[in-house]
């Protein structure tokens, strides 16, 4: 390991450090070297670093990879064991405040998968009690290039918290929204489109297409997935394997596999998988479309629960905080309001990864990985913390207004669409247009004209016949 050399600067200790561009003063107490003091003060951009899930997924390709090194022949088993505690000790957040390299830094992250490499050394030297010295490039680093290490780790990060996360906030949902449709089941309520008055549908009918949307926003992700579980480690610098063991890249995604229990396998063209970033432009697209739903179903419920005197007020949304400092007694929908915002942001996050996959992709390699994971990790993070909150403090204590719904049922003339068949659509749409003309329910007119019995209404109007027309 370099020798450190104390000196102080501003009354702060630091150490020399040296890389082939010459010295460079790192804190005395930090665990990263040159590289990756270079790239803090190359890119001082923002407060952005790489998420948690992220190094986590780094450091585990550390240690994975320091096995298979050492199983080839091609690393001592002493200093495979001694990177394996410190890249163990590194995915379980003990370092996370050494890995100070802004997302916005070079495109192929290599300042980050270098801060990785020193930190690992370092702590690997320190764990044998300075009796070892680890090289970053030459042990920690082994088969491997920054080129096909972040890509990996990116995708490892996205599918292990997708899966772990994400997948099963969805399911949550989904499961909550099933549970109100059946408790939903029996009520009508005014069906509506264009934003106007339509026919009928069951309050339960409506929601069980919004767990639909749910399922079937379930399905995409799980297929897209497919895309995240080829992995591009062994292809190094430029996908031909470079300066890799030939029997590194299998046994190393194997290795990774059995750590996270996930299906990962070599990249079927690891000149696509190293080029192009087309799997994550994929998953975040599903992200997007997602998203979209949840848009479309918070919006709903907004809305039904808009009153609660002057709005529809069809849905009682649970009470979770006052809503205003001017307003006493004011209740806002901040839960779905809350989700709609993570919505935005994921959509936009999407615009981000798009861009990336497009214009970063040249030649043999995307430069712009690393805002392309911070984007996808932070969708996939918002959407799993939103769709659990919005099932647990929305969905899961929603009440349907039954005096509101009958109320809104009885004066809604598109019901007289039934009555078509029977009494011609010229004659129920003067009913309609009667009834709206004169504010008066529409059954009246129908009796007044003597086109129907009371009885025959009831009959054709019937809430079974209204929902489910194709049991009449």
């Amino acid at each position: 390991m370099t020798t450190a050399e104390k000196v102080s600067k501003d009354d702060a200790a630091v150490r020399i450090e040296h890389d082939f561009l010459g010295p460079v003063r790192v804190p005395v107490d930090a665990y990263y070297s040159a590289q990756t003091q270079r790239a803090a003060e190359n890119f001082p951009i923002s407060e952005s670093r790489f998420p948690r899930s992220f190094i986590r997924a780094l450091a585990l390709i550390k240690r994975c990879a320091a096995v298979v090194n050492s199983r080839l022949g091609l690393l001592e088993p002493e200093l495979s064991e001694l990177i394996g505690r410190a890249a163990r000790e590194v995915e379980e957040g003990s370092f996370d405040r050494q890995f100070v390299v802004d997302i916005f830094q070079s495109g192929s992250a290599t300042s980050t998968n270098m801060n990785a490499n020193e930190v690992i050394a370092r702590r690997g030297a320190e764990l044998s009690g300075g009796a070892r010295t680890i090289h970053k490039n030459d042990h920690v680093n082994m088969s491997q290039s920054s080129n096909d290490v972040i890509p990996s780790a990116i995708h490892i990060a996205a599918a292990c918290a997708i899966t772990t996360e994400l997948l099963p906030a969805l399911h949550e949902l989904r499961q909550a929204l099933v549970s109100k449709a059946a408790e939903f089941s029996g009520i009508l309520k005014v069906g509506r489109t264009h934003l106007q008055d339509a026919v009928p549908i069951a309050l339960g009918q409506e929601f069980s297409g919004y767990a639909a949307q749910v399922q079937q926003s379930q399905r995409r992700i799980e297929r897209a997935l497919v895309t995240l579980y080829e992995l591009p480690l062994g292809g190094t610098a430029v996908g031909t394997g470079i300066n890799a063991h030939s029997g590194f890249r299998q046994a190393a995604i194997d290795e990774i596999s059995r750590e996270t229990k996930l299906p990962f396998i070599p990249a079927l063209n690891s000149f696509e998988a190293q080029a192009a970033r087309d799997g994550l432009v994929e998953m975040s697209g599903q992200l997007r479309t997602t998203a979209c739903s949840l848009i479309k179903i918070g919006n709903d419920i907004r809305w039904m629960g808009s009153g609660p005197v002057c709005g529809l007020g069809e849905l009682l949304l649970p009470e979770v905080q006052p809503g205003s400092s001017i307003m006493p007694g004011k209740v806002n929908p901040v839960i779905v309001e809350s989700l709609l915002m993570v919505c935005v942001q994921v959509i936009g996050n999407d615009t981000a990864v798009a861009l990336g996959g497009g214009f970063g992709g040249s030649f043999e390699l995307n430069t712009m990985m690393p805002v392309m994971a911070r984007n996808i990790l932070e969708s996939i993070n918002l959407l799993s913390a939103a769709c659990s909150n919005f099932s647990r403090r929305c969905i899961e204590g929603l009440a349907a207004n039954p005096k509101r719904l009958a109320e809104y049922c009885a004066n809604n003339a598109s019901v007289c669409t039934l009555l078509a068949p029977r009494i011609g659509y010229d004659q129920a749409a003067e009913i309609v247009r009667e009834a709206y003309a004169a504010q008066r329910p529409f059954r009246e007119v129908i009796l007044e004209r003597k086109l129907l019995s009371a009885e025959e209404l009831d009959e054709l109007l019937s809430a079974e016949k209204l929902t489910q027309p194709h049991n009449g």
